[in-house]
């Protein structure tokens, strides 16, 4: 079963309150994001101290355009609420968990 989270807005800014959240925006017609996809369920796995999300950008509009998501996949980690790191882009796996410590 896989511990990536699939959340709605209201869900999301309910989990950034009292989380420390990675985040994926991502589509699912993106070459990159599909490429990307298996480090983001290692990361939620070797990592379950982190809630570890993904977020459709076709179906969370509004959500994508509030944190400037402009191309995908956009990643972020939020610490209480805020981001501390972004990055843009397919990237290997020592490269995602380098942005959660």
């Amino acid at each position: 079963m896989s511990k990536v989270l699939h959340v709605n807005e209201n869900e999301f800014k309910e989990l950034i309150k009292n989380n420390d959240v990675f985040v994926d925006f991502y589509a699912d017609w993106c070459g990159p994001c599909k490429m990307l996809a298996p480090s983001v369920e290692k990361l939620a796995e070797e990592h379950p101290e982190i809630k570890v999300v993904k977020i459709n950008t076709d179906e969370q509009t509004a959500l994508a355009i509030s944190y400037g998501v402009q191309s995908i996949p956009a990643l972020f980690f939020i610490k209480n609420g805020e981001v501390v790191k972004q990055g843009l882009g397919f990237m290997p796996y020592n490269q995602l968990e380098s942005m959660i410590k």
